[in-house]
């Protein structure tokens, strides 16, 4: 099981990994959306925001308008790390129930281009 601490820095990764997407494929299939991603096995939850600037650097506190987030990640703390170091495949976790997003089906769409 990967500390809390690792899951921090892999979702540091992931902002970073954000941030080297060409602008152009963000300005084309990103729109503003909140985001969590809850730990089970640590049971924490990290919220962040997506939007055409890129990604907002992940907190552990919710966010102050309370709102529930619009796409929810759940992933055990092994697998988010594996996830973002490119050791697991995202379509292959979430075929075999590893990871589940809940969203709606265009911002599915839409992050599958990203990813």
């Amino acid at each position: 099981m990967a500390s809390v601490e690792e899951c921090r820095a892999a979702l540091v990764k992931l902002v970073a990994q954000f941030d080297e997407i060409d602008e152009e494929d963000r300005a084309r299939h990103v729109v503003e959306r909140t985001v969590s991603c809850r730990v089970s096995d640590l049971d924490v939850t990290f919220h962040g925001r997506l939007h055409h600037g890129g990604l907002d650097p992940f907190l552990e506190a919710p966010p102050a308008d309370g709102r529930p987030a619009d796409v929810k990640l759940t992933i055990v703390s092994d697998d988010l790390v594996a996830l973002v170091d490119g050791e697991l495949d995202l379509a292959r976790a979430l075929l075999g129930g590893r990871v589940r997003i809940d969203a709606s089906f265009g911002d599915l769409l839409r992050l599958r281009r990203l990813l």
